[in-house]
């Protein structure tokens, strides 16, 4: 399998389109993050139950996990330029229907064609770097827009609560719509090239969606029936791959062991990682006793830090190699848990230190697996390829945060950590020790699939220990 190459020549084009794609992600993670603030004052105001106002958020993550495969599958056929000018058309027409709504179904209307356009900048997200950077220059790209999404995540939660306390919830549709600033640059700067359309397995795509919608669903239910269901459309859509003479998935893909390796090694570090911000809010709520406005503060800094170092990295990645930002990444998130685990109930400071600490090595992950993983992929599948590892991360983060909140449910009689004092803090100390010990695993699982002097895949195609 031949190595991709970048479709621009021209090294400006890409730095343009990086910047570009890096201010996306900001305005499109702070759109994501925003709304689960205020998802109490939209209860209050349309006198909706619990479970009523949770569509909000799982609405927008189900199209938008699913989104993102299929617009990855597009941008293999179709011109860039066109479909990031639908998808952000239709992410401002979602945001200014919000921005008007006065009642809940146009709410949540607005959120669902938010997501359908808005699902196009993860799959672009990925293209970009692989498409326009030649490999040796991609861990610098991707360190690029990894600074936009962590700069979108922390300032987010930020900008919703400065805002709310001036003006109604709803104007947080507004801000989305500064999005549209970028599109006349996409459209001038992304490659006109032609290319083949051909027609797509859009029935394979509906099984893959489906799939994923009922999985979602049944893990945000608690549904059995629902998982069932999801598991019925999975079967049906691996029988698609064998079957379709151009399935919306190509069998050479899902034949790759290096790239299945590395979509299964990305799925469980995101279910371990995802325990940082899902866990440690209910740490600090539930052993430190912080209102959510100072819990916001303590973890605040991680993310701003991270969004600092992520060019950083990136370039760290192209000059050390994948595998050295891999075992730092992997000694960080170690570490961090392992503190965790030793110090659940220390000061308030202390924990947030130490989600700092986790959290730029998650950062660190992410463009590294990225980075490697988009180099076992044909350069006539990257789009479908790299959109199927953003579905794995997201679909890892739900399935873990309903794995953890039963966890914590379950709760623990004793701890493994002797002085710890309570059964809140046996839980936490448990749960984190656990997740430093998986990353063990973790570690030797990439060390036994990418680090290695030379080996070929059943494709055959060439690894070395810069992958």
């Amino acid at each position: 399998m031949p190595a991709e190459q970048p479709d621009v020549t021209q090294p400006a084009i890409g730095n343009v389109l990086i910047k570009l794609l890096a201010f996306t992600l900001i305005i499109s993670s702070m759109s994501a993050t925003m709304f689960n603030i205020v998802l109490p004052e939209i209860r209050t105001d349309f006198e909706l139950s619990m479970a009523q106002v949770s569509w909000v958020s799982t609405a927008y993550l189900l199209i938008y996990a699913v989104g993102s495969v299929i617009y990855g599958k597009l941008l293999d056929r179709y011109q860039a330029k066109n479909l990031i000018t639908f998808g952000l058309l239709v992410f401002a027409s979602g945001s200014l229907l919000g921005l008007l709504a006065g009642s809940y179904p146009f709410v949540l209307m607005a959120r669902i064609l938010q997501a359908v356009g808005a699902s196009v900048i993860p799959a672009l997200a990925m293209l970009i770097p692989v498409r326009y950077f030649p490999p040796e220059r991609r861990g610098h790209a991707l360190g690029i827009s990894a600074t936009g999404l962590a700069l979108g995540n922390a300032i987010g939660p930020i900008v919703s609560s400065l805002l709310v306390s001036f003006v109604h919830w709803r104007w947080l549709f507004a801000i989305p719509l500064l999005i549209l600033v970028t599109l006349p640059f996409y459209r001038k700067h992304l490659s006109s090239d032609i290319k083949e359309g051909g027609p797509i397995d859009w029935l394979g795509g509906g099984l893959l969606t489906g799939t994923v919608a009922l999985l979602l669903l049944a893990i945000t239910q608690g549904n059995m029936w629902l998982g069932a269901g999801s598991a019925l459309l999975l079967i049906g859509f691996l029988w698609r791959i064998r079957t379709a003479a151009d399935p919306f998935i190509s069998r050479a893909l899902m034949r790759d062991r290096i790239y299945l390796m590395g979509l299964m090694i990305a799925a469980i570090v995101m279910s371990v990682s995802y325990a940082l911000p899902f866990l440690t809010p209910q740490l600090l709520a539930d052993i430190n006793r912080l209102e959510p406005g100072l819990i916001g503060f303590v973890m605040v800094p991680g993310a701003c830090l991270s969004a600092y170092l992520g060019r950083k990295v990136g370039k760290l990645a192209d000059i050390k190699g994948n595998s050295f930002v891999y075992h730092t990444a992997s000694l960080l998130l170690f570490s961090c848990f392992l503190l965790l685990s030793l110090f659940a109930g220390s000061p308030a400071v202390l924990i947030g230190l130490i989600f700092t600490l986790g959290n730029v090595g998650q950062m660190f992950m992410q463009i590294v697996l990225s980075n490697t993983i988009s180099r076992s992929i044909p350069r006539d599948q990257i789009g479908v390829g790299m959109g199927l590892l953003t579905l794995c991360n997201f679909l890892s983060g739900a399935v873990s945060t309903g794995i953890y909140g039963k966890v914590m449910d379950h709760g623990a009689r004793s701890s493994w950590i002797p002085w710890h004092s309570n059964e809140a803090s046996f839980v936490f100390g448990n749960l984190y020790l656990i997740l430093a010990l998986i990353h063990i695993g973790l570690l030797l699982l990439y060390r036994s699939v990418y680090v290695r002097k030379k080996k070929t895949n059943t494709n055959g195609h060439m690894l070395s220990n810069q992958r």
